[in-house]
């Protein structure tokens, strides 16, 4: 039961017919009724009123401890570091940003290389934009020359983490995933702004040198399988000069000894036979003109059917390049600009939750303070009765 009643007078507490006076203690304080011992359902329910008066007796402890909190709540707000945040957003390169790549790829069909798609050469930048290397390499040169000597006597891992913490890259949004955002947040704006920037040239410029270096090594690797197929093609045609000479020379042998000068008139069918074993019946004439030509022939490179073909391919390998200059991995959105409004701290919410804290607080203490003036007072009252 939340009241405890006491009786004065001789009645018994069940007697319907005498009035006695009764002190009522509750935990909001007492009362002293002149009264009948009919209680009411509603002697069980909290007394709301008295509740509110308790309270309101208090109200200057609320209002205080509501204006401490206020004012804590304004000062860390209005005195505190305003921060910015700086945003660029990138997206795939256009396909001619990716032409000069594709420089001597003429697709496999074609005997060529296969050329870059536009995801090829994205996925090199957005891998190198995510990459733990780049953002270790940007801090060290970029962050940690900004701080001052007492900034960078902590450790360098913590120093990392915060960082870290103030620096992401992100997909902007899930349906378009090409899309990247690096997002800066720092108490100097144009700072920011610049380091944005100066980290996506940086990444940018890594990038295009991994990309060129890919091209130029896959055209330098066709171009030496070329060149070596033109070499074991020019091996072949002397190795097979001079086999022929070797066969010229002997049978110009058989032709001397027999003293066969001049050939017959050959038909068709016998001058199939005149290259195999019975070359010699060319006669010495001819067959001795045809070997002083072998041997006096210094290239064999037009007796060789396939090899204009590949010093042009060799050529279109060899001599191409692409050009920096020419050539892009990413396409930025917009520029980048220097904010004019912080991010946080949000002051008119902090001020808010303050007030709503201290209230919530002043309330609290006014109730605990009720309490124990109630309970102080109740058993002084038992005491005296």
């Amino acid at each position: 039961m939340p009241f405890t009643w006491y009786a004065l007078g001789d009645c018994h507490p069940s007697s319907q017919s005498h009035p006695v006076q009764i002190i009522i203690f509750s935990k909001y304080g007492f009362t002293v009724t002149e009264q009948t011992y009919q209680r009411q359902a509603s002697d069980d329910e909290i007394d709301l009123v008295e509740l509110f008066q308790s309270l309101w007796a208090q109200k200057w402890l609320m209002i205080l401890v509501t204006l401490l909190f206020a004012v804590a709540a304004a000062s860390y707000a209005f005195l505190s570091k305003p921060v910015y945040e700086v945003s660029a957003t990138v997206l795939p390169p256009s396909l001619s940003d990716i032409a000069g790549f594709n420089l001597g790829r003429t697709g496999e069909n074609n005997g060529g290389l296969e050329p870059f798609l536009i995801d090829d050469v994205y996925a090199v930048f957005t891998r190198n934009l995510q990459s733990d290397r780049s953002l270790r390499k940007f801090f060290k040169e970029f962050y940690l020359t900004s701080l001052d000597d007492t900034q960078r006597l902590g450790s360098q891992y913590n120093i990392y983490r915060e960082f870290k913490d103030k620096f992401s890259v992100k997909a902007v949004d899930k349906n378009q995933p090409e899309r990247y955002s690096i997002v800066i947040e720092h108490y100097n704006p144009e700072l920011a702004s610049a380091w944005a920037k100066q980290y996506i040239d940086q990444v940018a410029e890594r990038s295009l040198d991994e990309m060129l270096l890919n091209a130029d090594r896959e055209l330098a690797v066709r171009a030496r399988n070329i060149q070596q197929q033109i070499k074991s093609e020019r091996d072949s045609a002397k190795a097979r000069r001079e086999d022929r000479t070797v066969q010229l020379q002997e049978a110009l042998t058989v032709a001397d000894t027999i003293g066969f000068v001049n050939p017959p008139v050959v038909n068709t069918e016998l001058s199939a036979f005149m290259d195999g074993s019975l070359m010699y019946m060319r006669g010495s004439k001819a067959l001795r003109a045809e070997l002083e030509v072998l041997l006096a022939r210094t290239s064999d490179d037009p007796f060789i059917p396939v090899l204009r073909d590949l010093e042009a391919k060799y050529q279109l390998f060899a001599g191409v390049s692409p050009e920096p200059s020419n050539v892009a991995v990413f396409r930025q959105d917009g520029d980048i600009e220097v904010p004019d409004q912080p991010i946080k701290p949000k002051k008119a919410l902090i001020v808010a939750l303050g007030i709503v804290l201290g209230g919530m607080l002043g309330v609290f203490i006014a109730l605990i303070r009720v309490m124990l003036i109630n309970r102080s007072t109740m058993n002084t009252l038992k005491k005296t009765y």
